[in-house]
């Protein structure tokens, strides 16, 4: 419970103080239209952040998931604009072209990183080279537009008048991951691995087959955010998804995820994305500009990760009386 209550908790708690500040000061914030377009915005960071919190539980991180979701909206387009597939084939397949090809970027990334253990980090950093030039030849370097109707009917609706089947979309990906990471075996392992890796292999489990799972669920989710993008914004694009990575990164980091692995909730995730965005609206609504933002979401993300190592101090102390 004192673990919850400062993890998981304290975050939520911060999104409500953060919200209500920004509803007593910034004008138009307590909206519902405001609230609307929050909503919809933080889809697709999202989505992002849900893989990439297998990813850092494990210990490792993966820079490639924005260049990835760029190809993905690529593959996708393309194939809703295939005029030879009627609409009912072409968004499914779609679907399955944009997790094929995340799933397989996810793949490579998790093997090579296993297979000859080098650094996730420069892993990914060259997965996001390659992913973003193929983006571009693939593309031809165009905008790829012409979506089927119903598909852009389908990314507007507003359910409820309230919730936008983009962040609908986002939930059921993050609930689906709450579901695997606490109530499975393979979610237990997830956090072993990221809290004693040498523990599981000595337990008789093979460390590598999670790990390599966890870059391809990161990639799966690359190719999800990828529909949520062309739902969003109607286009395929080989320059889309630019500072993504950045942003699923710090979603994770502030929803109180050890970027040493082991600890954390994908729960959190989900409230550090609407952090990040709560952030960035209330402080357009101040009129700063879009030069300062990064300035203040960067100083967050630092004092989540100063905050994390004196929380897992004070866990400690606590624990061992």
């Amino acid at each position: 419970m004192l673990r919850f209550g400062l993890r998981e908790a304290g975050v939520a708690v911060a999104l409500v103080l953060i919200v209500i500040f920004f509803s007593l000061t910034a004008p138009n914030f307590a909206t519902p239209e405001n609230f609307l377009k929050i909503f919809v915005q933080i889809g697709i960071n999202t989505v992002l952040a849900s893989g990439m919190t297998f990813v850092i539980l494990t210990g490792g991180i993966d820079l490639s998931v924005g260049s990835v979701l760029a190809l993905c909206t690529v593959v996708g387009a393309l194939i809703m604009t295939n005029a030879s597939l009627p609409f009912a084939v072409s968004i499914p397949l779609a679907l399955l072209g944009c997790m094929g090809v995340g799933g397989l970027c996810g793949f490579v990334n998790g093997f090579v990183v296993e297979q000859w253990k080098v650094p996730s980090f420069i892993v990914t950093l060259g997965m996001l080279n390659v992913a973003s030039g193929a983006a571009r030849v693939v593309s031809n370097n165009a905008t790829i537009t012409g979506l089927p109707q119903p598909f852009i009917d389908f990314g507007n609706l507003i359910v409820f008048g309230v919730f936008p089947s983009i962040f609908l979309i986002a939930v059921g990906v993050i609930l689906i991951g709450w579901f695997v990471l606490g109530f499975t075996v393979f979610g237990r392992f997830i956090y072993a691995i990221g809290t004693n890796e040498e523990a599981v292999r000595l337990s008789g489990h093979n460390p590598r087959t999670y790990k390599i799972a966890a870059f391809v669920i990161s990639g799966l989710t690359a190719g999800v955010a990828a529909m949520v993008y062309l739902l969003r914004l109607n286009v395929g694009s080989p320059i889309a998804g630019v500072g993504y990575e950045l942003n699923a990164i710090a979603a994770v980091i502030i929803g109180g995820t050890s970027l040493a692995g082991g600890k954390g909730s994908i729960i959190g995730t989900l409230v550090g994305a609407c952090i990040i965005q709560v952030l960035s609206t209330g402080l357009q609504l101040f009129g700063v500009g879009d030069n300062v933002k990064p300035i203040v979401i960067g100083t967050v993300i630092v004092l989540a990760v100063v905050l994390d190592a004196y929380r897992d101090r004070y866990l400690r102390v606590v624990e061992s009386r």
